[in-house]
């Protein structure tokens, strides 16, 4: 096992309870058609916290629990940057997760 799972499995418990800190948890599961977009981050088809939630916490969490390779490189922190510019204050909390998941991975 890669020694970074369990620091990762934390990160990800800290994005969650960023989303949901903010009130960006969603309820309600988006359609499929949504959730199988190709573009990075589903931009055409979901906000980049519903991406968050439905597709990167699903997706890493699968990856640690059966021990799966992990991504040589993350950018998700750009990405969020781009998101928030205009929620700078808000998603601060949000922001710091993502860098220290970007952070661990990049440790590679």
């Amino acid at each position: 096992m890669d020694p970074r799972v369990p620091r990762l499995a934390e990160q990800l418990l800290l994005i969650e309870r960023e989303l949901r800190l903010q009130g960006w948890w969603g309820a309600e599961r988006p359609a499929e058609q949504l959730l199988a977009s190709v573009e990075p981050f589903c931009v055409d088809t979901l906000a980049f916290e519903q991406w968050l939630q439905w597709v990167f916490l699903p997706r890493m969490k699968t990856i640690l629990e059966q021990d799966l390779a992990l991504p040589n490189a993350s950018g998700i922190l750009a990405m969020a940057e781009v998101v928030y510019a205009d929620r700078p204050h808000a998603s601060q909390g949000l922001r710091d997760a993502l860098k220290q998941f970007d952070g661990l991975i990049s440790r590679g």
